[in-house]
Formats: structure tokens, C-alpha cells, sequence
């Protein structure tokens, strides 16, 4: 069944994630250990802007990797059999980025799980901005 975690508080209580590195702003749609939609505000006031790039400001593909991973956290972590894991990076394959990422963008990202077999899971995810994809990757993640 899917459902929406609009509020922020509700996303903290979830991923362990603070600022600077709370890179999702909300949650449109979860299926618990399946899926998961989240958004990410791109603003001229993320740190990182300061140094990448001056005068000329793109988000870190690390970043946008990241912020979809959090949003792939989201689906494992609200499912009751994963509730207080710590889902971590153990790979990324394929990794893929289409477009720059800029302030006054927002990220929609998609993650669907794959599979968990024991504390490793696999997922896909994919991010856009305005309907055209900037970011896809596949994410190995193990649970700590």
C-alpha cells in the first residue's frame, strides 16, 4: 500500500540524516520494502555551492547519488523488518549523469528495491528535473 510522508519531522524520524547532509526535502510516495518518490530543493544556499563551482554552481553527482540513495532509505526503513537498520553505500554501477543540476532546480527522484537478501539489497533509481532525467544509478546498500 502506498502512502505520503509530506513533513520533514516525519522524514527525520526516519533517516538518521541531518543537515548539511539531510538531502531530502519530501516524500511524495513510499511502498514500504518496494519503493519510494522523493523530492530535493535545489537552493543557491546549499554549502556545497560554495566551492562547486564559483560563478558557475552545479550540484555534485555525489550528491544527486546520495540524495537518491536517502530516498531509497525511505522505502527500506518504513518497512517494519528494517525499522532501526542503517542502510549504507557498499557499490554504485552505472551510474549515469545526463544533465547539470542547478540552484532553483528540483530533483524528483524514483528508487525501486530490487532485492535484500540478508543485509545487502540492491536498488534503481533514477532523478529528474521537469520531467527530463538528470541522474540514474544502480545502488548496493548493506544493512548495519
Amino acid at each position: 500500500m502506498s502512502e505520503a510522508i509530506k513533513d520533514i519531522t516525519e522524514i527525520m524520524n526516519i533517516l538518521p540524516h541531518r543537515y548539511p547532509f539531510l538531502l531530502v526535502d519530501k516524500i511524495l510516495e513510499v511502498v514500504p520494502g518496494e519503493k519510494a518518490v522523493g523530492i530535493k530543493n535545489v537552493t543557491i544556499n546549499e554549502p556545497f555551492f560554495q566551492g562547486h563551482f564559483p560563478g558557475r554552481p552545479i550540484m555534485p553527482g555525489v550528491l544527486l547519488l546520495e540524495a537518491m540513495a536517502q530516498v531509497g532509505a525511505v522505502a527500506i526503513l518504513t518497512d517494519e523488518r528494517y525499522a532501526g537498520k542503517l542502510p549504507m553505500f557498499a557499490g554504485i554501477d552505472g551510474a549515469r549523469f545526463r544533465k547539470p543540476v542547478l540552484p532553483g532546480d528540483q530533483v524528483v527522484f524514483e528508487v525501486e528495491l530490487l532485492k535484500i537478501k540478508g543485509s545487502l539489497g540492491k536498488a534503481r533509481g533514477s532523478g529528474k528535473v521537469n520531467g527530463e532525467l538528470v541522474v540514474e544509478a544502480e545502488i548496493l546498500f548493506a544493512l548495519a
